[in-house]
């Protein structure tokens, strides 16, 4: 890697900030790479811009350092990746066969399962009572629980009507396992005929429906869930009242 010119600092208001005491005031690009590098590598999950301001020196161009990485790292066997509006080192698509046998060991699921999963991805959010109809055959709790259990689904919040139903949609994990930087990156209607996964004679009418921008944000018939939903979906401790 090329050294480059030095990037300048600017110092915050506050001067006690610690960082600023263990740092000096300019730093050379390729240190600040190698700072964020070593950030990226030894997270276990994909990391955020902000957390990397965080860490870094301030008055680094976060971004600007990510982008030069990523460029750094285009050609090598590992590539670094946008997942879900944070970055990740991951195995260059080109390579990823050398992965596919353990991967399938692992997350080896039912056709049903794997139709589930893809109602809730194109369909999110979307209930269980959702799934069945546009399935058209029932969804059993196993094969909800088989989704949860590898990480790409989760409970997003409960549909404002009648019995208040919960919300399904997918997780960061979901994209960051199939390649996706963002739900809307997943296949369209033309790339999966392409592929053969549509038959050719699909109704003429027939859509694929475009999947909300951020997975994470409620939509207006959404509630968020309460303390009370977690605990009986077995996500939050119950709460024990002393005497």
């Amino acid at each position: 890697m090329a050294e480059t010119g030095p990037l300048h600092i600017q110092p915050d208001n506050d001067e006690s900030d610690s960082r600023e005491a263990d740092w000096k005031s300019t730093i050379s690009v390729s240190d600040a790479l190698r700072m964020a590098e070593a950030i990226l590598f030894a997270s276990a999950e994909p990391v955020t811009v902000r957390a990397l301001e965080e860490r870094l020196p301030s008055g680094i161009d976060v971004p600007a350092l990510l982008g030069e990485l990523q460029s750094v790292y285009s050609k090598r066997g590992i590539n670094l990746l946008q997942v879900g509006g944070a970055w990740a080192f991951r195995t260059a698509a080109d390579l990823a066969f050398l992965m596919n046998r353990e991967a399938v060991q692992q997350k080896k699921l039912s056709r049903a399962a794997l139709e589930v999963l893809a109602v809730i991805a194109y369909h999110q959010p979307v209930t269980r009572a959702e799934l069945e109809d546009i399935r058209g055959v029932e969804t059993s709790k196993g094969t909800l629980d088989v989704l949860m259990e590898t990480g790409w689904i989760k409970f997003r919040g409960r549909r404002r009507t009648p019995g208040r139903p919960i919300t399904y949609g997918t997780t960061s994990s979901f994209l960051d396992h199939f390649g996706l930087q963002e739900v809307r990156d997943l296949p369209g209607i033309d790339e999966l005929r392409g592929a053969g996964l549509l038959s050719a004679r699909m109704p003429a009418n027939f859509a694929i429906p475009i999947p909300v921008n951020d997975p994470d944000e409620l939509t207006e018939d959404e509630d968020p869930l309460t303390d009370i939903d977690l605990e009986e979906l077995g996500l939050l401790t119950p709460r024990v009242e002393h005497d």
